[in-house]
């Protein structure tokens, strides 16, 4: 399920103007660089951000790759570890981090599930967009070339304790513009953000979730 493609490891799902002169100077030096220098230096730069995202879930079958399911929606984040990521179609659902504690909550059910976010994010996707600055201490990350028109970096989990085998990240002009899932049975997830704002104002009320009115809560 396509929710579970970005944060599966962190915990199951039911279903995952102007350019100023300097900066026109630096752009050409920001997309030779390597992807891992970029990775870095976006890492290191970027406190907030905000944009859309398109998932698609990938299967093999026969040796044919196909398309089994595709999502959309939105997302906001402030580093470490506080986020909104919100599925808009093909249904609604909301996956909220206030920085102690993790939300889901899925509209069709009216049901909330509630657990510590602590170190969860871990190895998962969600820690390189979400985490701490610290992704070497929990990803081997090395360059894997150019695809697509984005410089592509590799970035493989050191603990065991995760679904996930590899993590591509694709990147230009320093901002990730895709992100490549596979797990360890074989499926493929693909992220793409067609809109990625780096380090936006937001207040702090904008991730403390609020139970829906009715909602069942379970807390783990």
């Amino acid at each position: 399920m396509l929710s579970q493609a970005i944060l599966q490891s962190v915990f199951p799902l039911r279903r995952l103007g102007h350019v100023l002169a300097a900066c026109a100077l630096a752009a050409p030096m920001i997309a030779s660089a390597s992807a891992l220098d970029q990775f870095k230096a976006f890492v290191s730069s970027t406190k907030t951000a905000k944009g859309e995202f398109t998932q698609r879930q990938v299967k093999t079958a026969d040796g044919t790759a196909k398309v089994s399911s595709q999502a959309s929606g939105v997302f906001v984040f402030a580093r470490p570890g506080r986020f909104v990521w919100k599925y808009q179609k093909p249904y609604e659902q909301l996956l909220q981090a206030d920085g102690d504690n993790l939300y889901i909550y899925d509209k069709d059910l009216n049901q909330v599930t509630v657990k510590p976010l602590g170190d969860a994010l871990g190895s998962s996707p969600a820690a390189i967009l979400f985490g701490s600055n610290d992704l070497e201490k929990n990803f081997r990350l090395k360059d894997g070339g150019t695809k697509d028109g984005l410089e592509w970096l590799e970035a493989t989990p050191k603990t065991r304790d995760t679904t996930f085998e590899r993590i591509g990240i694709g990147l230009k002009d320093g901002v990730p513009h895709a992100m490549e899932l596979r797990d360890s049975f074989g499926q493929v997830s693909l992220l793409t953000f067609p809109k990625f704002e780096k380090n936006p104002s937001l207040g702090a009320e904008q991730f403390k979730f609020v139970v829906p009115k009715g909602a069942d809560v379970f807390r783990q």
